[in-house]
């Protein structure tokens, strides 16, 4: 005889979300419709929540626009909350006939048979700065397709190119309303012009914000470290991996930034093709990005890129090195290592760099660049005997470690 568990749900509500409303059904444990459905406008979610559900109740609604927002409002008052990616329930995505009731029913039902996969709820402060992160990001693809145009514009008339490196600064903006160009066309140059200046300017209040915030980070530094990874890199990769305890390995991680490869192993056949490209595309960009600036800039990656060169694609192997410093990361973040490939002044010049990146006066307890660089290599225990370190043309003293022996 089964004895029920009192502490398990005994309803399994299903939630179709929209704009403007959303539709619930609930079935039982036997996946009968006990309840619903039920239509209920956004504006009115705290009062059905109160009316309707109890702590019993195990709610599972499909990531969308107002997904967080449900999250936080249900939370608290039901016995657990369960966000499942769309592409996961194929019985709605692929279903030729599809109506709300229909999607929040099969929801319910297959939560309760325990079918559906969740993914992770990440706190508030990790959504925010996934948000912020992606605003910048989309700053940077507003300028970087108004600049597009104005190039195109200069290809279609034939023009000389413009005399200075960057073109698109506010000194340079004269020399492009001078462009003998039909009126339309200096109009469309004009908002063009506009676009760049606002999208620079929105990127550098946005970075400003995230250098405060990245100062008063400790998993920062441990990713600075690693070659190709700056502040705005690591604060995408920490907003992208959230906890890191999430993945008991570094494969794992890898799985999760979509970098691992297809792998098919049935009967006689067995192949490996391409990335997945399944996980997260800010945390992949942001590894790949990393990989272009380690395999320019750094003797280990750069020697490693070539040889992969020798076997494979340049795009394949930049691919490998994002996935060699993906595992290098969650290392650095899991046990707080410090990057293998590279020397003891190396890793101090990487802090001495993030500290001005980052502005002095933004760095934790008032402390200087110098006094910064030396408490990050006493936290990763390096760097007794490292009395200087050579920044271009100068020499700088480090304060002495705090390290015994």
């Amino acid at each position: 005889m089964c004895i029920p568990d009192d502490s398990a749900p005994l309803r399994y509500i299903g939630l179709d979300i929209h704009k403007a409303y959303f539709v619930a059904i609930g079935v039982d444990r036997n996946k009968e419709p006990v309840f619903g459905p039920q239509r209920v406008p956004n504006g009115q979610l705290a009062a059905w929540i109160g009316r309707e559900l109890t702590a019993r109740d195990a709610v599972v609604l499909e990531m969308t626009t107002n997904t967080w927002t449900m999250v936080d409002a249900l939370s608290p008052h039901v016995h657990s909350v369960t966000v499942t990616h769309p592409p996961h329930v194929h019985l709605i995505t692929r279903a030729q006939v599809m109506t709300d009731k229909k999607a929040a029913l099969i929801l319910a039902q297959l939560h309760a048979a325990g079918l559906l996969p969740a993914v992770w709820i990440p706190p508030a402060e990790v959504r925010s700065l996934r948000a912020l992160v992606a605003q910048r990001w989309k700053m940077v693809w507003l300028s970087t397709q108004a600049k597009c145009r104005l190039q195109s514009l200069l290809h279609r008339y034939h023009f000389d190119p413009p005399p200075k490196r960057d073109p698109y600064t506010l000194p340079m903006r004269a020399w492009w309303e001078a462009l003998p160009v039909e009126p339309l066309e200096a109009f469309r140059l004009q908002s063009d012009l506009d676009t760049v200046a606002f999208a620079q300017a929105q990127k550098g209040r946005i970075e400003a914000c995230l250098a405060r915030f990245a100062a008063q980070d400790e998993r920062v530094p441990l990713l600075a470290q690693i070659p190709g990874i700056g502040f705005i890199n690591a604060l995408t990769i920490l907003a992208a991996i959230g906890d890191v305890s999430r993945f008991p390995s570094a494969n794992q991680l890898v799985g999760y930034a979509g970098l691992g490869t297809k792998v098919h192993d049935s009967g006689q056949t067995q192949w490996r093709g391409r990335i997945t490209k399944l996980g997260r595309r800010d945390l992949r960009r942001a590894m790949v990005e990393a990989a272009q600036a380690a395999a320019r800039c750094h003797d280990h990656w750069r020697a490693k890129y070539q040889q992969l060169c020798r076997q494979t694609a340049p795009k394949k192997a930049k691919v490998a090195i994002a996935r060699k410093l993906l595992i290098t990361v969650w290392h650095a973040l899991t046990y707080g290592e410090v990057d293998r490939f590279a020397t003891t002044e190396q890793v101090a010049c990487s802090f001495f760099a993030l500290a001005y990146k980052l502005q002095v006066k933004n760095l934790p307890d008032g402390m200087s660049a110098l006094q910064f660089t030396r408490h990050h290599l006493d936290r990763l225990g390096i760097g007794q005997e490292l009395t200087h370190i050579r920044w271009g043309s100068k020499t700088y003293k480090l304060p002495p470690s705090g390290l015994s022996g």
